[in-house]
Parts: structure tokens; sequence; C-alpha cells
């Protein structure tokens, strides 16, 4: 399965176009230089700016930085790699899923240089991986989706059927199941990282269905915006967004508590390549302030379910969980590992959609 989907991804993101932009900044003196790759521009209001809040906290303590923005997931990566190490860079930071055998490539030649990227599986003597287990605070936006609801139907935006794109619609659909166990989510794949058109048509099209409470996996806000104009609240994604009407909240990326760890290793001689993947008790990750247009109940139930998850005493994967079908594919009192969350290519009970 996973095989099938990121090979569907691969020829999805081929033909993305290059668009350039590299950037050069000085945040201090001193022999680590930092590079960052993004699939779009720092101002997205979304997954690459949330990436650039980490890069800009690297240069408070001192580190000189380079980034290059609007870089498509293609052979154009591997250039903007080059680029960045004949600046003189000897960290790199790749953050886009599509990426992740161009780094490789790179890091191959050579050796001597450290790279991550963010939300691959391959890894090398040089190459770590990272994410964050951001799904822990799309369990959270669920909640406050579930309060908001009258329909009892959400939308979601979906970018590509890959197991990271499906791991945050299933915890977003238990989040709200938390509250209404009859609450569903329909699915729309727009196969886009960041395409706005597209992202709107979608999320019109959730709307028309009769979903009253929609969000999304892109960089851009057009989902939201489409739901604004339709008189919808919405869940962000990795960008706070209270000035659109409808806003709830949003999951949000601390990429500065990856970034800072892994070059403070760098300085202290003590790097490794490793699968970074934290979440809420490293804070990793966290969940937009809610806005007055949720439910008066939604602040309690996110903070009693945000304090078990950062104790460690449930996960939002904890069992019993079903699939589409109904049947049980998480025993009850069974929380999965992180390979199998990882790795994961189901549906919960309750999603309207087909993992392409």
């Amino acid at each position: 399965m996973r095989k099938a989907l990121i090979l569907a991804l691969a020829v999805l993101t081929a033909a993305a176009a290059f668009a350039g932009g590299k950037k050069e900044t000085q945040g201090g003196s001193g022999e680590i230089k930092v590079g960052f790759i993004y699939d779009a521009s720092i101002h997205d209001q979304g997954f690459s700016e949330a990436h650039d809040k980490g890069r800009l906290a690297l240069e408070k303590l001192g580190y000189k930085t380079a980034y290059v923005e609007n870089v498509a997931e293609n052979a154009d990566c591997e250039k903007a790699i080059r680029d960045l190490i004949d600046q003189g860079c000897n960290v790199i930071y790749t953050t886009s899923f599509g990426y992740m055998d161009w780094t490789l490539k790179v890091a191959e030649e050579f050796p001597n240089i450290k790279f991550a990227h963010c939300s691959g599986y391959k890894r090398a003597a040089n190459m770590s991986t990272f994410y964050a287990k951001i799904y822990q605070a799309w369990y959270l936006s669920g909640i406050a989706a579930g309060y908001k609801t009258k329909s009892g139907k959400l939308g979601y935006v979906a970018a590509f059927p890959i197991p990271e794109v499906i791991r945050h619609i299933d915890a977003w659909a238990l989040g709200a199941q938390s509250v209404n166990p009859n609450i569903t989510v329909d699915v729309i794949w727009a196969n886009t990282w960041n395409d706005p058109s597209v992202e709107r048509q979608a999320a019109t099209e959730l709307l028309n269905r009769g979903c009253d409470v929609i969000t999304h996996h892109q960089s851009t806000a057009a989902s939201l915006l489409a739901g604004a104009e339709k008189g919808a609240s919405a869940v962000g994604y990795a960008a706070s967004t209270p000035d659109i009407a409808g806003y709830l909240t949003a999951p949000m990326f601390n990429w500065e508590a990856f970034y800072v760890e892994d070059v403070e290793a760098v300085k202290a001689g003590v790097w490794s390549s490793r699968a970074y993947w934290k979440g809420l008790e490293a804070k990793a990750v966290s969940l937009d302030a809610l806005t007055a247009a949720n439910d008066g109940r939604t602040a309690a139930a996110i903070r009693a379910a945000q304090d078990k998850i950062t104790s460690g005493a449930f996960d939002p994967f904890t069992g019993p969980i079903a699939d589409q079908t109904g049947a049980v594919k998480i025993p009850a009192g069974v929380t999965p590992g992180d390979d199998e969350l990882w790795n994961l290519g189901w549906f919960v009970k309750g999603i309207n959609g087909i993992i392409q």
C-alpha cells in the first residue's frame, strides 16, 4: 500500500514548476551555516511559514542561515540543495515530502554535511528524518469542530493519499467523534500542497454537501476563505488566521523545538542520524488559541484531552477503533506503536472517502 501511495505522489509532483527565490540572511558568526528548502513562500500562512519560524529561531541564537523558497518536488530540489552547499551551508533541512530522494542523493555525495528531511522515511549516516506528532493537535482541533457542527458533517480538503495525511484525517475525525460518535467527515483529495484555486473548489463542494465545519492540509488559507464566504466554520492548518470569519483554531507546528535541538547537537559534536518524531510532551506541536467562535464547552474538553495526551495517559489512536467497514483495527486499550502509526493507511469509521 505504502509503495503504491508513494509512487502515486511521485507522479503527481513530478509536474510541479520551479519558482526559485534564493535568500541568504546573517544571524551571527560561527562555523555552522544552516540551509532550508521550502516548497512554498515563507509567507504562505501555512507549512513553509511555520518552518521559517524555526529558521528565525536559529538566527536569534546567532547562527547563519540561508533558504530557497518555492522549490518544486522534482530535480529542482537537487539544484537548490547544491546551491545551498555552494553558499557554504553545512547543515541542510528539506521540508517537503517529495524532496526525500533528492536529499538522499546529495547526502550520499557529501558525507561531511548534515542533512534532515521532513516527513520522509529514508535515512543515511549523515541524513536524519524529522516530523512532529501533529496528529495530537489534529485530535484536539477535532474536539472544537465536533462541538461546533450543527449538521454533524465535517469536510476535509486533503492533500495526497499518504500516511501522513491519512493519519491527520483520522485523528481529526476521532477528536470530533469523542464529542459525538455519529459525526462524519467527507474527504476530497485535492492532490496538491499549494494550489488555492483547486483547494477553494474542493472546499466549495464540501460545503455544498452540507459540511458546516471544514479544514484542509495545504499551505494556503483558500479552503477557510471559501468557508467564510458561505458562513461556515473552519479549522486551519499550521498557521493562525483568526482574522478569517468562522475560524476556530488550528493544529500548529513548533519546528524550532527540533531545529534548535538538532543544530545544537551539531555544534556540540554529538549529532547522529535519527528519526525525530515528538509531540505535545516536547512542545513540538500545539493548538492555536481558541477564538470566540467556539462552542462554550470546547476549552475545558480540549484542556482535559491535552493533559492526558501530554502525560502519556492517552493517545488519540488508543482503541477500540474501527475502520470504515466497522471492523475493529485497534482493540480496546491498545495503542499502536510509532511504526504502525507512521505507516497508517486506512480511514476510521465515519469517514466518507476513498484512499486512492
